[in-house]
């Protein structure tokens, strides 16, 4: 029995090891949007996410481009003065308020089987592959 219990502690402390998102692998990164949880993503345009050395971020929403800080500090992200342009584009209106709401309420972050994903708490709001 003791050491089962020594294993359990064992594996509780190497899984949450893993749930660490090291900011380094996330320097000069470059991903595209492949899942938004509930939301039928358009076919034709894409919401893009990149990631600059001095961890600002950049990329297009479906239909316009936006920009920003994040912070990023083992599994926990803070995304700080994010603005966009203003184009209006009916066709993907509703995915692009849908996608911005989520990068903006999104505050954790792993890397699972290569894919970004970026969380509220717990629930996957966001996942991105990689394109570089």
């Amino acid at each position: 029995m003791k050491n089962l219990f020594i294993c359990m502690v064992i594996g509780i402390f190497f899984s949450s090891c893993l749930e660490k998102t090291n900011p380094d692998q996330l320097k000069n990164t470059k991903w595209e949007l492949t899942e938004q949880p509930g939301v039928n993503l358009p076919i034709d345009s894409k919401a893009t996410l990149n990631i600059t050395e001095d961890f600002r971020i950049s990329g297009k929403s479906f239909c316009n481009n936006y920009g920003g800080q994040v912070q990023i500090k083992d599994h926990v992200i803070s995304l700080k003065n994010v603005f966009g342009t203003k184009m209006y584009c009916q066709n993907y209106d509703v995915a692009e308020r849908d996608y911005l709401n989520a990068l903006h309420q999104a505050n954790h972050v792993k890397i699972v089987d290569g894919k970004l994903q970026l969380l509220n708490d717990k629930t996957i709001l966001l996942v991105f592959s990689k394109l570089n």
